[in-house]
């Protein structure tokens, strides 16, 4: 909210979506050769609102994203009505309980999982998080170096399980997942936890929404082999994002060529993995072979 003498509040670190709001401001105004001072004039803020506003710490209302997209001459209005209701949606998320006990990027990925219309998922090495048991994801956070304490290895499998509620709200998103055979025969917890995990995801591989694709071993070599990578497809194409796993923590990418890199990467990938049908029977037969 603005002060009496026309400053913004600034919030303190801001989420993904709150910067990739921002950015996308920051954006239009570069590709209309637009200056800080003409946005500043057509906002009657401060010239230091529009840095603090293009970087996401402080927030812009609706009719401030259509009053500079109407004056850096954006004219795709469902690109501008998806950016309002990107800026305005600022109701608690259930990830929000979790602030301040794990790290920001982590709740980054549950806000982008949430609001994602369908999320595109390639793991050579890991299960997906969304489909993960809580038993398979304990005895993934045990193996953290250096060792974590019990009760954050309680906190991180209750946040892990907590996530998967992206696929039961009332209009989740459509989720294709594609799985190396690498990961499915990884034995975390041992070989009863690893065919539980199975067993769960050949479950969740059933509903509407959820398709499970598998890339054997006798596939070779394709683009983005040791790779996790999330793409989630927005409201529209503009707004998509990527989500990279590092041993640094996650790293979001929302460049138009670095999206249509990913894209391309997971068209890959689909061409090269088992068929959804065929993908059940491969996994269901790993599953009895423990």
């Amino acid at each position: 909210m603005p002060d009496t003498r026309g400053h913004m509040s600034p919030r303190g670190t801001p989420t993904e979506r709150q910067r990739r709001v921002g950015s996308e401001l920051r954006k239009m105004r570069i590709e209309a050769g637009m200056t800080v001072e003409f946005a500043a004039g057509l906002l009657g803020v401060p010239r230091t609102n529009v840095p603090n506003m293009e970087s996401g710490r402080v927030g812009v209302s609706a009719i401030r994203v259509r009053t500079l997209a109407a004056n850096y001459g954006c004219s795709d209005q469902d690109y501008v009505e998806a950016l309002v209701r990107m800026a305005t949606t600022r109701g608690k998320g259930w990830w929000e309980s979790y602030r301040g006990q794990l790290p920001s990027a982590i709740l980054d990925i549950d806000e982008m999982e949430w609001h994602a219309h369908r999320l595109r998922i390639a793991l050579s090495v890991h299960m997906p998080g969304l489909l993960d048991t809580e038993e398979h994801a304990r005895a993934v956070f045990e193996q953290v170096i250096p060792p974590i304490p019990r009760r954050e290895v309680d906190l991180r499998v209750a946040h892990r399980l907590a996530r998967q509620r992206a696929l039961d709200k009332p209009a989740p998103p459509a989720v294709d997942l594609i799985i190396h055979e690498a990961a499915l025969r990884m034995e975390f917890g041992g070989p009863k936890v690893a065919k539980r995990q199975l067993e769960h995801i050949l479950k969740m591989s059933e509903r509407d929404n959820v398709t499970v694709q598998v890339v054997p071993f006798k596939a070779g070599g394709f683009p983005g082999a040791g790779q996790s990578v999330i793409y989630a497809e927005g409201e529209v194409p503009q707004l998509d994002v990527v989500e990279l796993d590092s041993t640094h923590g996650p790293e979001f990418l929302d460049s138009d060529m670095q999206l249509r890199k990913y894209r391309a990467l997971l068209d890959r990938m689909h061409e090269v993995a088992l068929s959804p049908s065929d993908s059940q029977a491969f996994v269901r037969t790993i599953a009895d072979q423990l």
